[in-house]
């Protein structure tokens, strides 16, 4: 797992296959929560969520880009949306 600490506000975060999974919002404890600009409405009209992923989920960070030791698809299988 990487540093939490290098992880910066509005990095990229990207699966291991190079897929966009969304844009960090803030590391929150052991799960960094992304912005609701990359979540979609859901099907019953609600408006877009805040979702969280696991920090061990985290390869490597490169500047401005976190990069996951999970596919973008399996990244977001995991995601945990906020209450």
């Amino acid at each position: 797992m990487a540093d939490a600490s290098q992880i910066k506000e509005h990095a990229k975060v990207v699966g291991a296959d190079g897929v966009h999974v969304g844009t960090v919002d803030h590391v929150d404890g052991d799960r960094i929560k992304l912005t609701k600009n990359d979540s979609p409405q859901t099907q019953d009209g609600q408006g877009a969520k805040h979702h969280y992923i696991p920090l061990g989920l985290v390869a490597e960070v490169e500047g401005d880009t976190v990069r996951l030791s999970a596919t973008a698809q399996n990244a977001q299988d995991m995601f945990e949306e906020a209450e």
